[in-house]
């Protein structure tokens, strides 16, 4: 079973959030969004091509995917931040 828009909205401003507080970032609710949502799509690309491992669904695993993606979104776009 896939994830509806609310899955997604839900999952996305939880990974984000928690990414926000592990990276020590401060954004808004939208901007959480974003990133988590961005960071499932990146996480799940990885997990899909590198570790051959299938995430969807309304779960833990697809919150932990979405977070680390969402980490990696955060930590990407801090070092083009400081080389600009």
């Amino acid at each position: 079973m896939g994830l509806g828009i609310i899955g997604w909205i839900v999952i996305g401003i939880v990974a984000g959030w928690l990414a926000e507080k592990v990276m020590g970032r401060s954004h808004g609710l939208v901007t959480n969004l974003i990133v988590g949502v961005v960071g499932a799509l990146i996480g799940g690309f990885i997990a899909n091509n590198l570790f051959n491992v299938g995430v969807g669904g309304f779960n833990f695993m697809t919150l932990i995917v979405a977070f680390g993606g969402a980490c990696l979104l955060l930590f990407l776009l801090g070092l083009v931040k400081r080389r600009a």
